[in-house]
C-alpha cells in the first residue's frame, strides 16, 4: 500500500507545484521509481529474512569446506558466499555446464533431495591435485571417466558433512550422499517450475576462481521456514538460555528445603483391652502381607511404594515405583 500523504503534505505539494519548485514529471518519475515488476508466474516464496539465513548458514559452511579443502589439497583454498537467490529448477539446470559433477543428497529432518554442483574447472582441479598435479594447467573439455567420478563423491561427500556443523543452530541434519550426477538434464528430482534457494559460492584455488553451486528447494525447508528467520533464531536461544538459567536456579532453591518423609507398613485394629494388656515381645497382626509393598509419604502426601529392609545397621526402604507418575 502507498504512504497516504497528510493534508498539510498536500498542502505543500500543490503550492510547490503551482512555484514551480518542482515539475509534474519529476511527481511522475519519482512514482515511476517505486513500481517493482513481479513476476505471478513465479511467486518469491523466500522472504528477506530467509535468504539471510541461509547466507549465515552456508557462510560457516563455505568456512569449514575451506579449510577441509587446504588440508586436503595443500593448497591455499578460500571460499566465499557470492549470491543467494531464489530462481526455478529449471532455471538452475539450464544455468549449470554438461558435465559438471552434481551432488544429490539428503539431510533429514529436511524433505526431499538437496544438490551439490561442483563445475569442471574446480573438479578437475582437484582431481589434478589429488592424482599429483599442480592443478593449474587442466583440460576441462572432456567426460568424467569413473575414477574421476569416485575421486569427486568421496570429496564431496566429504564436504556435505560439514552442513551438519553449519545447521547446528538452527537443526540437527545428517547428511547423507544419494547419487552423483554428471548430465544435469538427466536429474529429474524436481518439478521444473518448482522454486529452489540457489547458493553460488565462490572458490579462490591457487591462480583462478570457480565457483559451487547449493541447490536447496522450497519443499525441503517448507515445514522450518518459521525457524530460517534471524529474530527468530536468536530469540529461541535467548529464551532456551533464560529457561536454563531459571530451571537451575529453583532447583538450587528446592535442594535447601527439608521434608518430612515416613513410611506406613499397615494397619491393624484391635480392642482396648488387646491394647492395655501388652507386653514387650508380643506382635501385632498388620492387614497387609510381608511381600505386599509399602507406601512412602512426603509430607504426608502419597509419593512412592517401596519395600522395607536393612541397610547397614538402620532400617531403611527401596523404593520401587512412583504412585502418580503423572506428576512430576
Amino acid at each position: 500500500m502507498a504512504d497516504v500523504l497528510s493534508q498539510s503534505e498536500i498542502d505543500a505539494l500543490l503550492s510547490a507545484l503551482s512555484s514551480g519548485e518542482i515539475e509534474a514529471d519529476n511527481v511522475k518519475e519519482e512514482e515511476k521509481q517505486k513500481v517493482k515488476i513481479y513476476d505471478f508466474r513465479s511467486p518469491q516464496k523466500f522472504s528477506k529474512e530467509h535468504i539471510r539465513t541461509l547466507e549465515l548458514i552456508y557462510d560457516n559452511f563455505a568456512r569449514g569446506v575451506s579449510n577441509f579443502l587446504t588440508g586436503q589439497l595443500r593448497k591455499n583454498v578460500k571460499m566465499k558466499i557470492e549470491m543467494v537467490q531464489q530462481i526455478t529448477y529449471d532455471e538452475f539446470i539450464h544455468s549449470v555446464q554438461n558435465p559438471t559433477m552434481m551432488t544429490i543428497f539428503k539431510m533429514p529432518p529436511l524433505a526431499g533431495s538437496l544438490m551439490l554442483e561442483c563445475n569442471p574447472e574446480f573438479s578437475f582441479s582437484v582431481i589434478d591435485v589429488l592424482l599429483g598435479g599442480s592443478g593449474n594447467k587442466i583440460k576441462i573439455n572432456k567426460e568424467f571417466s569413473e575414477i574421476d567420478k569416485n575421486i569427486m563423491k568421496q570429496m564431496t561427500t566429504e564436504m556435505i558433512l560439514y552442513m551438519k556443523n553449519a545447521w547446528e543452530d538452527i537443526l540437527n541434519v545428517e547428511p547423507e550422499v544419494e547419487a552423483l550426477e554428471t548430465n544435469p538434464i538427466l536429474n529429474q528430482t524436481l518439478a521444473p517450475n518448482e522454486p529452489i534457494a540457489l547458493i553460488t559460492v565462490s572458490v579462490e584455488f591457487g591462480k583462478t576462481i570457480t565457483f559451487v553451486n547449493l541447490c536447496i528447494p522450497y519443499l525441503s525447508v517448507e515445514k522450518v521456514l518459521d525457524k530460517l528467520v534471524v529474530q527468530y533464531w536468536f530469540r529461541n536461544e535467548e529464551e532456551n538460555g533464560l529457561q536454563e538459567i531459571s530451571k537451575e536456579k529453583i532447583r538450587e532453591g528446592l535442594d535447601k528445603i527439608d521434608v518430612n518423609i515416613h513410611a506406613d507398613l499397615g494397619k491393624s485394629t484391635i480392642t482396648v483391652d488387646d491394647f492395655l494388656n501388652l507386653v514387650v515381645g508380643d506382635v501385632i497382626r498388620l492387614e497387609r502381607k510381608t511381600v505386599d509393598p509399602i507406601k512412602v509419604y512426603v509430607e504426608n502426601e502419597e509419593c512412592f511404594y517401596a519395600k522395607p529392609g536393612i541397610i547397614g545397621k538402620n532400617l531403611g526402604v527401596s523404593i520401587l515405583d512412583i504412585i502418580d507418575e503423572g506428576v512430576n
